[in-house]
């Protein structure tokens, strides 16, 4: 009878213990997200699911297909070495060089620049690079930055996320929801904290919205791609993941990304390579994180071929993992 207990009592103590670790594993990555927008499904709306395994940092609720999907795997993405996800659904790479300017997006109302951080990676002819800021452009003459700050050492609960609006700091509290909305001469800009530190939402009425996440370069994943990037580094390389969702491009927006979303943009990717790669830095390099000096720049220039189409809801399912050479889209 003892020994019947004492087994009833060590299967309990790993029962309770293989559900800690369960909970334990039920951080950001499966938090649960619901629908708040209205004009989809009425099912839809007020649905929550939980957020799917791959998605590291947390996910977002497409009300379109009322699926869980995570930021950096949906259309506008641009994540890791950089990774994007092209207006078109299509997954490329653009390497750029450390401490230089590109263009990401550029358009007659609207041009974002992204400073590149970095290293050389060892035996390689090419340096390992990571978004650190960007520079957005709109409304006129208004100058939004949002960048990671240098750290030696990472903490989560610790904010390294940089904002300012046109040369002035902007401060949020340290709690999710927490907003700012500064009137603008022609539409209104809207900051808020998508979580408690290092994530925000950024968005101008009928023009773009743009989520923002500060995140460091793990040892594990400095290990996996070969970085070289210790817990003994002075640098984690602090740097930005994003998504970006456009209300209103005209046909003739150029960019790294945005050319994926003009009206001839036909891509030139090799879907069959390991590491498809969009070349041309000369072409989308700048002087400046607020220049518009790029080659292809738009910036400016007259345009009466607005598309106020929401690119953003383009029927697309994009779905990959960490570690993936690929993406999968389907309309």
């Amino acid at each position: 009878m003892e020994a019947k207990m004492l087994i009833a009592a060590l299967c309990m103590v790993a029962l309770l213990s293989t559900n800690d670790v369960l909970a334990q594993g039920k951080g950001k990555r499966n938090k649960k997200v619901k629908c708040n927008e209205y004009g989809y499904r009425k099912s839809c709306y007020g649905y929550e699911q939980y957020c799917p395994d791959e998605c590291a940092y947390g996910c977002v609720m497409d009300c379109k297909s009322c699926k869980a999907v995570c930021p950096c795997n949906k259309p506008g993405g641009v994540c890791q070495d950089p990774r994007f996800i092209g207006g078109d659904g299509i997954m490329f790479y653009f390497h750029g060089k450390k401490d230089q300017n590109f263009c990401l997006v550029s358009d007659s109302e609207l041009h974002i620049n992204a400073h590149f951080t970095g290293k050389r990676g060892e035996g390689m002819g090419r340096d390992f690079t990571w978004v650190q800021s960007i520079g957005v452009l709109f409304c006129g003459n208004h100058q939004l930055f949002l960048g990671a700050n240098k750290v030696s050492s990472w903490d989560d609960s610790i904010d390294q996320l940089a904002i300012a609006l046109d040369g002035k700091s902007i401060q949020l509290p340290n709690r999710e929801g927490a907003a700012a909305t500064l009137p603008l001469s022609s539409s209104k800009l809207k900051i808020v904290r998508s979580d408690t530190a290092n994530a925000v939402t950024v968005e101008v009425e009928n023009k773009f919205m743009i989520t923002a996440r500060v995140v460091p370069i793990t040892p594990e994943e400095s290990r996996i791609h070969n970085y070289g990037i210790t817990t003994e580094s002075d640098h984690c390389f602090a740097h930005l993941e994003l998504s970006f969702k456009f209300y209103s491009l005209s046909p003739r927006v150029t960019g790294v990304l945005g050319q994926t979303y003009g009206a001839e943009y036909r891509s030139p990717i090799n879907l069959g390579a390991a590491m498809p790669v969009v070349g041309g830095e000369a072409d989308y390099v700048t002087t400046n994180l607020f220049a518009t000096d790029c080659k292809v720049a738009r910036f400016g220039s007259p345009n009466n071929d607005i598309n106020t189409n929401d690119f953003s809801i383009l029927d697309l399912n994009c779905a990959g993992r960490p570690g993936d050479r690929g993406m999968v889209c389907r309309r």
